[in-house]
């Protein structure tokens, strides 16, 4: 098994003070900052986009980031999520943004163009449709994803 794995041309950056896990596997156009850490089984694949992971994000076991290389009216979807960002276990993030210090509850989904805006919350178990937008401050859980509650 080999961790961090190049793509053709792309290249995984993990800066020197990340913990990759050697289960892992970080597969072409990554880029992980500082402090972040990606735990067992987890699949980062930028492979038709690129993948960003902020300072101090950590994706738990089994998570797996994708990408898409553009969604339906043809905008580019890369990942980009942001720092101090919390994922769960088994969550799948594909072509989103999110922002800083959001969280992900476990086995969460988050699809091509939702933005998960900073200080929000995403319960465990929830899908959250293409193109959703979380506000700041809230939780959403089911699935489909719907509004629950303002965090206090």
């Amino acid at each position: 098994h080999r961790t961090l794995m190049n793509l053709f041309d792309k290249v995984p950056v993990v800066d020197k003070d990340a913990f990759v896990a050697p289960s892992a596997s970080i597969v072409g156009d990554v880029h992980i900052g500082h402090s972040a850490s990606i735990w067992y089984g987890c699949v980062l694949r930028g492979d038709v986009n690129s993948v960003s992971i902020g300072a101090g994000t950590n994706v738990q076991d089994n998570s797996l980031i994708h990408v898409a290389k553009s969604n339906i009216s043809g905008r580019v979807s890369p990942t980009t999520i942001g720092k101090n960002v919390t994922i769960g276990h088994s969550a799948v993030l594909h072509g989103c943004t999110v922002e800083d210090e959001a969280f992900i509850g476990m086995g969460a989904t988050v699809l091509d163009g939702a933005v998960v805006e900073k200080n929000s919350m995403v319960a465990a178990g929830a899908l959250v449709r293409q193109n959703t937008r979380i506000p700041c401050g809230e939780v959403w859980g089911g699935n489909p994803a719907r509004f629950l509650r303002k965090l206090t």
